[in-house]
């Protein structure tokens, strides 16, 4: 008995020893025997998430009510401190600490604990200097209330640049933002100014035979034509789990495995190039996904999917395109809205996310021509997804999906099949029908680039713009 007082006294001294200097002042962060009693009591904070990325890091902390709170940043060193008012320390919170991974781009450390009787202070140690986001979400899905924190880095990865890097002879560097040369060239579109619309040098015509063979394309050369750029969308990431399969299967992850697939594809080509609009498991917003596409000015935009529907029969391939007016059937329009649903899931900041190009609900006659070339490039590669899979339809389907609402670069979305079919499930999870469904809408590509020459963005045409 004599020898407890001093396990006390060396107890309390490591609790001390977690002492933060934020600011001058010091925050204790002490854990006590009733913070940890909170779960068994039914304490409202029930998850942290944590979802890192070269974009942004999110973390998410989910509760059974809504969240008060209040938060600030420090410098030397950079940290992002937030305060949860109402709310005590519990297991959940605890284990925030072991969720950081190294290799973050972002975070070096979270931790959190009880900094006064009702108050929880978390404390996010930063790499660099960021630009946090801190929001909350209502319930939605499978989700309570969320508190939402988004550090993004000062210097946003350069799309452009990492392209140039994998290729020695880069084509028009493009800007950050839209320019005035971007609505110059969706004009250019609408007009149909043959001008400006040469065809590219190394691009055949169409020459498949019966085999339904890709045609072959020539070694891009320097000097002659450019490249040609495919912003692939594995569809949802992170927060936005997609559809879920009846084995378990997440929507998210077989999007990815196809959409790497068709990358490392199109890469291998000596005249293409592809990047995609997400490389991990994030959430990235349907607008972004779209500014990303048009920050790289890429020649096509092709979203991935393996939905589900109400029946679990429902089976085959689909490839929709937007609709100027309304939805081609009572399904896609169905498919539509759920798709878009995803920023309700996923998590939007809508204060930081405001886009009225998406909001839009009048389509101007560049767009009007971009959906035509984009009901081009999904009837190729409905064709050549055929060859693999039913399809669902026969012809390219149309709804307002948001996704696919870039004006000026023909954009298609592939159902690859329905992942709530019990049989299309397992075959989705499986890495030939993967590669397969890889190799099919490669080909259709291809065969679009051969029958439908992409604009060539060349000084002189849009010098003749002015």
């Amino acid at each position: 008995m004599s020898e407890q007082p001093p396990c006390r006294l060396l107890k309390r001294r490591e609790l001390i020893s977690e002492l933060l200097h934020v600011g001058g002042a010091a925050l204790l962060f002490s854990v006590t025997p009733f913070g940890r009693a909170a779960v068994s009591r039914g304490s409202g904070v029930v998850a942290v998430r944590v979802w890192p990325a070269a974009d942004y890091t999110r973390v998410t902390i989910e509760h059974r009510a809504p969240l008060k709170f209040t938060h600030f940043t420090i410098k030397d060193p950079h940290r992002l401190v937030v305060d949860l008012e109402n709310v005590e320390f519990n297991s959940v919170l605890e284990s925030m600490a072991g969720k950081i991974s190294p290799d973050d781009p972002n975070i070096k450390l979270l931790r959190a604990g009880r900094f006064k009787p009702g108050v929880v202070r978390l404390v996010m140690e930063l790499k660099n200097e960021v630009k946090p986001q801190v929001f909350v979400l209502p319930p939605v899905g499978q989700y309570g209330y969320r508190l939402v924190l988004d550090v993004y880095p000062l210097e946003p990865p350069d799309l452009l640049s990492q392209l140039i890097k994998k290729h020695d002879t880069p084509d028009d560097p493009a800007p950050a933002e839209n320019t005035a040369e971007d609505e110059k060239l969706a004009s250019a579109r609408t007009a149909g100014d043959s001008a400006t619309r040469e065809r590219k040098p190394g691009v055949p015509t169409d020459k498949a035979g019966a085999s339904g063979d890709a045609p072959k394309t020539v070694r891009r050369k320097k000097g002659g034509g450019r490249m040609l750029t495919i912003m692939i969308d594995p569809g949802h990431g992170g927060e936005d789990p997609g559809a879920v399969g009846s084995r378990g299967s997440y929507e998210k992850h077989v999007t990815l495995a196809i959409a790497k697939r068709l990358k490392s594809k199109i890469d291998d080509e000596p005249n293409m190039r592809a990047i995609l609009t997400r490389d991990t498991d994030y959430f990235v917003p349907l607008n972004v996904r779209v500014q990303k596409a048009r920050r790289i000015r890429a020649d096509l935009f092709l979203s991935i999917h393996a939905d589900a529907f109400i029946r679990p029969d429902a089976n085959g391939s689909s490839v929709f395109a937007l609709s100027e007016h309304g939805a081609s059937s009572s399904a896609a329009r169905w498919l539509a809205q759920k798709e878009n649903e995803a920023d309700l899931i996923g998590g939007v900041n809508i204060a930081a996310n405001r886009d009225p190009m998406l909001a839009r609900t009048l389509l101007d006659l560049s767009q009007t021509a971009t959906i035509s070339d984009s009901l081009k490039f999904g009837g190729v590669v409905l064709k050549e997804i055929g060859q693999i899979n039913r399809l669902h339809k026969n012809h390219v389907e149309q709804a307002g999906f948001a996704v696919l609402k870039a004006p000026d670069i023909p954009s298609i979305l592939v159902e690859t099949a329905f992942i709530s079919n019990p049989e299309e499930e397992k075959r989705l999870n499986d890495s030939a029908y993967q590669e397969k469904m890889a190799q099919s809408i490669f080909n259709g590509i291809r065969k679009y680039f051969a029958q439908n020459p992409p604009l060539a963005r060349l000084p002189a045409a849009l010098a003749a713009l002015d």
